[in-house]
């Protein structure tokens, strides 16, 4: 696909739930912008909803609120969850940002590392002044995402660029969204470097559709998916959320998720004949995916009757140690979209902690009131949940924001 055009199979071509929700709830529609004007290749602009609901993204209003009284309270497992927050030096009111102009991931340069570290420091900071309501916190968050907005311009490297646009951007505007309104916050600034640093950069790169992994897709979703909400923008929120339920990469539901077992519960995850460190990852980045959603009216956690789900079952019960079914997986890659095919599970990186998993278990087992009986063992056996900074110095470590316990504890 042309670079011209680098958003094109993310269509954004019908009405989202949540548009048809807030429609039929008698709220004004507002028509979104037209095809041309994001680079899709459609030509039907989606009919969107006129407001958005904030904060809305991984963090509403209730989840903060909730995160709030226990602590106060020294309830568990939010006080344990709270202390892990405040024993990491991210979350530290004395962390200095070093915002740079051009931010490099892969290839000669590379740097990304302080983008990542700055962007943990500024959400761990924003967490303690919304949960403690303490001022330094705030005014440091604050001013990490002052200095990025007025310095970084480029993000570059190898193909890894794209990654680095879709993973940092997501995270990146959670952070704003919870600063929404704080007094000195430029978010208007934000805004623009949020539109036209990383967002031009949320596609497949002139690959093959399925060339890229699940979590790559996802990264790139989750990207669009929050800027749309931060910047108000109907059309690029239709657009990600369309792709997460038609789309033909690796990161939509059907791709994500190719095989299900319905007579167990389970259902095959689209990376796990690769390893099981960037399964896991594609937990984390679609149950983020699919919390956003939910702040806003769309409930793609049940998609597919509960196909998200039963991947994160299957997973789960992997990673704890059990067996679990697998179905020869075969898939386009490079260019030309040469196949390849992985025939058994990958047992590499087995048991791998990440804070991914209380998301989904207080999602599933609390909200829904569902038996998820293997998420629910591994989140308790990685409770409570750390962020950037407690699970190693490399960029796994920072691919979730983390802190499930603290923050979705119900």
């Amino acid at each position: 696909m042309s670079r011209t055009s680098p958003h094109q199979h993310f269509p954004s071509t019908e009405l989202s739930r949540r548009g048809l929700l807030r429609t039929a709830g008698g709220l004004t529609a507002a028509l979104a912008v037209g095809a041309s004007a994001t680079g899709l290749t459609g030509s039907t602009a989606a009919a969107a909803p006129a407001t958005f609901t904030h904060p809305g993204m991984l963090h509403a209003y209730g989840e903060l609120n909730r995160a709030k009284v226990r602590v106060a309270a020294g309830n568990e497992p939010w006080l344990s969850g709270w202390n892990r927050l405040t024993a990491n030096s991210h979350s530290a009111s004395t962390w200095t940002p070093r915002p740079q102009a051009t931010i490099i991931r892969g290839g000669t340069g590379e740097n990304y590392g302080i983008l990542y570290n700055d962007i943990h420091a500024a959400y761990q900071n924003a967490l303690r002044w919304r949960i403690a309501g303490t001022t330094a916190h705030g005014d440091k968050a604050r001013d990490i995402l002052n200095a990025w907005s007025a310095t970084l311009t480029t993000v570059t490297g190898n193909a890894d660029r794209f990654l680095a646009a879709g993973i940092y951007g997501y995270q990146f505007a959670n952070v704003a969204e919870l600063m929404r309104g704080y007094s000195g916050f430029d978010l208007e600034r934000f805004k623009t470097m949020m539109l036209n640093v990383f967002y031009p950069l949320n596609n497949h790169n002139d690959a093959c559709i399925t060339n890229y992994w699940a979590n790559w897709d996802l990264c790139t979703m989750n990207s669009v998916l929050a800027i749309g909400i931060l910047c108000d923008d109907a059309a690029k929120y239709d657009q990600a959320v369309n792709y997460f339920k038609n789309g033909a990469g690796n990161g939509s539901i059907n791709h994500a998720v190719p095989f299900v077992y319905d007579s167990q519960g389970l259902a095959q995850w689209q990376e796990s004949g690769r390893d099981q460190g960037h399964t896991m990852m594609g937990m984390g980045q679609m149950g983020a995916f699919c919390e956003m959603a939910w702040s806003q009216g769309d409930d793609l956690y049940g998609y597919g009757d509960n196909r998200f789900m039963k991947a994160a079952q299957y997973v789960a019960k992997y990673n704890l140690g059990q067996d679990v079914p697998f179905t020869t997986y075969t898939w386009g890659t490079g260019q030309n979209c040469a196949q390849q095919s992985h025939t058994v599970i990958s047992a590499s990186g087995r048991g791998q902690v990440r804070p991914v998993w209380d998301i989904l278990h207080y999602h599933y087992a609390r909200r829904r009131g569902l038996s998820v009986p293997y998420i629910t063992a591994i989140a308790e056996s990685v409770r409570p949940e750390g962020g950037g900074g407690d699970y190693g110095t490399n960029s796994g470590g920072f691919d979730q924001l983390g802190f499930g316990t603290l923050m979705y504890a119900k």
